[in-house]
């Protein structure tokens, strides 16, 4: 037998499973990876669906976005005083709240519902909520990350999600 040729142990661990994959490696022996460390993107993956990622990723696109409309250089929008102040506020909150998003998904309801009442904020603070475009990227986001729910952790049950 080859070292390119891959032998199969009595049916017991088949090619095609995802636990586990085998490999030849330079000195001829079988190594048995597991199937967590076969590359960033699996984990990477794996990190993304365990947490309300795109309603994340939206708030924080959001809220970007109400931040570069608060700096455009439009001689008819003027910051004064408290508002201009809430102008910035209000999007920097919205940015920690994309973030803490990711980083700590159980408390996802609190973040998700402070995005959503700062992105309705920013009509009124940051240039009608970045030009409309902000406001809706937040809502949305918001609204994602609010209804978004970890997968079950017993095994065997195929309920929905969000039941």
């Amino acid at each position: 037998m080859s070292d390119a040729q891959i032998v199969d142990s009595g049916g017991l661990n088949p090619p095609e499973s995802t636990e586990t994959t085998t490999s030849i490696g330079s000195t001829g022996m079988a190594a048995v990876t597991p199937a967590g460390a076969l590359g960033p993107r699996r984990a990477w993956r794996r990190w993304r669906r365990t947490r309300p990622f795109w309603g994340g990723l939206l708030i924080v696109l959001g809220a970007v976005e109400i931040l570069l409309a608060e700096l455009a250089p439009l001689s008819a929008i003027v910051h004064l005083g408290a508002e201009g102040l809430a102008g910035y506020f209000v999007p920097v909150v919205m940015l920690l709240c994309g973030v803490l998003l990711w980083f700590s998904p159980q408390q996802r309801t609190f973040y998700a519902i402070l995005a959503l009442v700062m992105s309705l904020a920013s009509w009124i603070t940051a240039n009608l909520g970045g030009f409309f475009l902000g406001m809706l990227l937040g809502l949305v986001g918001g609204s994602l990350a609010l209804a978004w729910a970890p997968h079950p952790t017993h095994g065997g049950s195929t309920t929905a999600r969000n039941s």
